[in-house]
């Protein structure tokens, strides 16, 4: 027996895709599961999100090159169905952040996040992105307006740039949320919330109170409401063999009644 098939072989073992699963997990932060017959893949966004430029090796960061290629994998998949998030950031790259938050909004395949411990700046958008956002009771989100770190040149197009793009975060957030676009301006240039900065930082309740997020949950929450999402869209595309059952069970007594001389019109 050749090596390779010895090494094909040894994968097909339960332990063998145990240590494919720890693999995932280590290298992407990600992993595949199966649930109610549903595939579902678990992306987190942990950390600072790393965009344009790398952050120090003592920051735990996540990785933009490598959240979009698994976007676009699990959006072109035919075995996947559905998409869970699991966040707690502390916000980062800016453009990375919403080029992510874009892709999620954009997707057929239905998507659930959770935001745990936090969601903080650019991690905003990225918790409203999915179809339904869940946040746990003792976690936290920061709204605040647009920040950068390096050289900034006194001119008034440096202000007009960092306001076009705060207003890019407001109406991303104010889409694909139940925040209005005042009351989310307004938590933004909060005065008297933080003690050397500008913003609102809400609590679980109070985010979705103001419709932020959609709903306190937790871990079972959000995997239950992204189970009945993937039923849904496989009922309305005739995947779903209970709704393909129900169907024809109706059609065989539209038939029956027809023979019998009775109309449902």
């Amino acid at each position: 027996m050749s090596e390779n098939s010895y090494v094909n072989q040894e994968e097909n073992t339960e332990d063998g895709i145990f240590e494919n699963t720890v693999k995932q997990v280590f290298d992407t932060g990600s992993i595949t599961v199966k649930k109610n017959s549903h595939l579902i893949h678990c992306i987190t966004i942990i950390g600072q999100i790393e965009g344009h430029y790398t952050a120090s090796q003592q920051t735990k960061t996540t990785k933009y090159e490598h959240i979009i290629p698994q976007l676009i994998a699990v959006e072109e998949s035919d075995e996947i169905d559905g998409l869970f998030l699991i966040l707690n950031t502390v916000g980062g790259d800016i453009e990375a952040g919403l080029a992510i938050a874009e892709l999620i909004s954009g997707m057929k395949t239905p998507s659930v996040s959770l935001v745990l411990g936090g969601g903080h700046s650019i991690g905003v958008p990225l918790a409203v992105a999915a179809n339904k956002s869940f946040i746990v009771p003792s976690a936290t989100m920061t709204v605040h307006p647009v920040r950068t770190n390096g050289l900034v040149i006194g001119v008034p197009q440096m202000l007009e740039y960092f306001l076009q793009m705060q207003e890019r975060i407001v109406s991303f957030v104010c889409s694909n949320s139940e925040i209005d676009d005042n009351t989310f301006r307004k938590l933004m240039l909060e005065t008297g919330e933080l003690v050397t900065d500008v913003g609102t930082i809400l609590g679980g309740k109070d985010a979705v109170k103001y419709g932020l997020i959609d709903e306190i949950g937790s871990l079972s929450d959000a995997l239950q409401e992204l189970d009945k999402l993937i039923t849904e869209r496989k009922m309305k595309n005739g995947k779903c063999k209970e709704k393909n059952a129900t169907c024809q069970k109706s059609n065989k007594l539209k038939a029956s009644d027809k023979e019998k001389g009775f109309s449902s019109d």
